[in-house]
């Protein structure tokens, strides 16, 4: 008879192979905890949410330190991932999960917030610095690279210059501005599917500017 952990074991590798390898990894930036849901900083999380109902995911699996979900984009094999680490150390959780699938950072695709842009504005970058944001700057520690592409979400500036950027950051959306952000996220994930298909160039069409 088979033993039971043995068993456990065999679903899981079932699961990770059922529909094909994992060719990209998309992450959406976020904190953990039913307190920070509609918080700017979450922005990231929000747009993964959309992803998984548009294209029928379930991010609901605990690995790599995330909650984890498959689906296909654009005829590619993705894993959608939420990082439960807090978002100063989201990049252990994707540092595991790109050694697991031997992921190249080129394929690494991640979402996030961005408090200098106004809300509801996309940015697609194909690479590029921090910018002084605490999950970016995680990744590039982990990852020691900064050669990944990424989508920023605005979340809207601060009111003023002495007002605390955490505090802002961690503050929770109106509901008009988290109106304004999710009417975007067809086409931030319009944009996504350029980036899955090679075309970045075609994506910051799409998604800067608008």
């Amino acid at each position: 008879m088979a033993n039971i952990f043995d068993l456990f074991k065999q679903i899981s590798k079932n699961e990770d192979t059922a529909g094909g390898p994992i060719e990209y990894i998309v992450v959406g930036l976020g904190n953990p905890g039913a307190q920070y849901e509609k918080t700017r900083h979450n922005a990231g999380f929000l747009a993964v949410d959309y992803l998984t109902q548009k294209y029928g995911a379930r991010v609901d699996r605990a690995k790599f330190k995330a909650l984890v979900g498959e689906t296909t984009i654009a005829g590619k094999r993705v894993l959608l991932m939420k990082p439960q680490t807090f978002m100063n150390s989201s990049g252990e959780a994707i540092a595991e999960a790109a050694r697991f699938y031997k992921c190249p950072m080129e394929k690494i695709i991640v979402l996030s917030d961005d408090f200098l842009l106004d809300v509801g504005r996309l940015r697609v970058r194909r690479n590029g610095t921090h910018g002084g944001h605490n999950g970016l700057k995680s990744i590039q520690r982990e990852m020691s690279s900064t050669e990944y592409p990424r989508i920023r979400i605005g979340v809207g500036q601060k009111p003023h210059p002495d007002y605390d950027v955490i505090d802002w950051v961690l503050g929770n959306f109106s509901s008009e501005d988290l109106k304004q952000i999710s009417d975007r996220f067809e086409c931030l994930s319009q944009g996504l599917e350029k980036i899955l298909l090679g075309d970045v160039d075609g994506a910051m069409q799409i998604c800067n500017g608008k």
